[in-house]
């Protein structure tokens, strides 16, 4: 007979509230997402209550994105994988998460002073391997970076917020494969006039968006006499949304089947670093070094003499 105390446990995580897991929705930031999800799908008749909150389904979709665990490995507090991934691909092929990822996406740059609309963008690609389960047809070699799967083409705007995503075989050219991103941007944010690019999308690609989109697409070289790295102006905006990405062990690497399931699960990540960033309320930081405790020093030091003994 489990004790009152487990039981009160186990009940708050089935029940969403305030959940175990880092990757868990707090309720704040639940409130920002949950009215933008559709409403539940019922009979003309009306029909049975959904069994499993919606807030939890979020919770294991996101438990999925950070960690890179299968569907099938989801721990048994949530509800039961084929049904997690039934909502996955239900809010997959009706657009919901784009959706959501879109008003997130307005609410972070009015929380930062901007206008909802960004007026600028960037593009970039990001080739990574694939895992087993992701078909061959799918998949290509990339000869420049020496990477076998798919590539990721994202355009962002100056915060680093996604605006478009597309993700193609590793062996499409950056100038090629960045045309649907570019006119996808074209399409759903109007107001941006000038995407920066790097040196990889120079050639018929800038000609082909001046004409057919009617937008500028300027090249951002490095300086003739730089050695080294050195962080490039305008250009480092977009490559910080990768280091987000990658963060994600789901995104270390592909394992979707689709790409436009790995699309979608670039979005969910984006969701997840959208509503911490509006619930966060501060700058994020980092924690430093940490000085270590008398007691802490005398074990290291005492851990280094002794493997000094050991070898000596």
């Amino acid at each position: 007979m489990p004790s009152p105390v487990a039981k009160a446990v186990v009940e708050s995580a089935v029940s969403g509230v305030g959940g175990g897991y880092p990757s868990d929705l707090t309720d704040e930031q639940g409130a920002l997402v949950e009215p933008l999800l559709p409403p539940a799908r019922v009979g003309p008749k009306g029909g049975r209550r959904e069994k499993h909150p919606r807030r939890r389904i979020m919770d294991a979709i996101f438990y999925v994105v950070r960690t890179g665990c299968a569907w099938r490995q989801l721990p048994k507090d949530f509800a039961p994988w084929p049904t997690v991934y039934w909502y996955f691909s239900w809010w997959h092929d009706d657009s919901t998460v784009e959706r959501i990822h879109d008003a997130l996406c307005g609410q972070v740059r009015e929380a930062d002073g901007r206008d909802a609309e960004p007026s600028a963008g960037l593009i970039d690609s990001q080739s990574v391997r694939t895992a087993d389960t992701v078909p061959a047809a799918t998949g290509g070699f990339d000869a420049g970076k020496k990477v076998k799967g798919r590539k990721r083409f994202i355009v962002t705007d100056t915060l680093g917020l996604l605006l478009a995503v597309h993700v193609v075989a590793a062996s499409v050219q950056d100038r090629d494969g960045a045309k649907r991103p570019l006119l996808w941007t074209r399409l759903d944010h109007p107001g941006a006039r000038k995407v920066w690019a790097d040196q990889g999308f120079t050639g018929r690609l800038v000609e082909w968006v001046t004409q057919i989109l009617g937008r500028d697409l300027e090249i951002a070289r490095k300086a003739a006499d730089q050695r080294g790295f050195q962080v490039q102006p305008k250009r480092w905006a977009v490559e910080r949304p990768f280091a987000w990405l990658t963060a994600h062990r789901r995104l270390a690497r592909d394992y979707e089947t689709s790409p436009a399931y790995s699309e979608t699960m670039i979005r969910w990540a984006m969701i997840g670093v959208m509503v911490r960033r509006l619930t966060r309320g501060r700058p994020a930081t980092r924690p430093g070094p940490r000085s270590l405790s008398r007691t802490e020093a005398h074990r290291v030091n005492r851990g280094a003499a002794e493997g000094l003994w050991l070898t000596s």
